[in-house]
């Protein structure tokens, strides 16, 4: 963490002298050696935390309620609220938490790119392939049990028959193993 720490703080201070605002910051806090943390999740559910900032913008216009020369106001939830709140700032502190919420140059957001996006047409088994092959060694996938109610009809891969029917709750018509979703966990992506 040490170097971290070190390499962290010299990027900040080589970005500020770059700014010319290095002579407004007064020495002190500079000569300090700082800290940076790395470790776990502090929630035991990091993708629902994470989702919001892959997945949508900082803001949404119509969240923006009104704009003054010395405050901006905008409406807000609380996790796990349905109440909307407003909360007015100054315009700085407004632009710092905004920008707190916007990626680095060079990051994408998952759901415009790679083979996450709607339009990738890259199967899964072709993805793992080049890892593989740019990697030298081989991605392991754990086979995933089939339901005890289902067994390959050996017709069409992917699709199994029932042989206790379950029925759709919505329809009454019955129901048929299509396929598995495979955790990160599953396929030996988590710790």
């Amino acid at each position: 963490m040490k170097a971290l720490s070190r390499l962290f703080r010299g990027k900040c201070r080589a970005r500020i002298r770059k700014a010319a605002l290095l002579d407004q910051i007064p020495p002190k806090p500079g000569s300090r050696t700082g800290t940076s943390t790395a470790r776990r999740s502090p929630t035991p559910r990091p993708i629902q935390y994470l989702a919001p900032y892959v997945f949508k913008v900082a803001i949404s216009d119509h969240r923006i309620l009104k704009v003054e020369e010395n405050a901006v106001s905008f409406s807000y939830k609380k996790p796990g609220s349905t109440r909307l709140r407003t909360l007015t700032l100054d315009p700085l502190e407004f632009i710092r938490r905004f920008l707190q919420h916007v990626l680095p140059k060079g990051f994408m957001k998952v759901r415009y790119y790679g083979f996450l996006s709607p339009t990738a047409k890259l199967p899964l088994e072709d993805i793992k392939a080049l890892v593989e092959l740019a990697h030298g060694f081989t991605v392991t996938v754990p086979e995933i049990e089939l339901p005890p109610w289902s067994q390959p009809n050996g017709q069409e891969p992917g699709f199994y028959e029932v042989q206790d029917e379950p029925i759709c709750r919505a329809c009454g018509g019955p129901l048929r193993f299509h396929s598995a979703v495979r955790t990160p966990a599953a396929l030996g992506l988590c710790p």
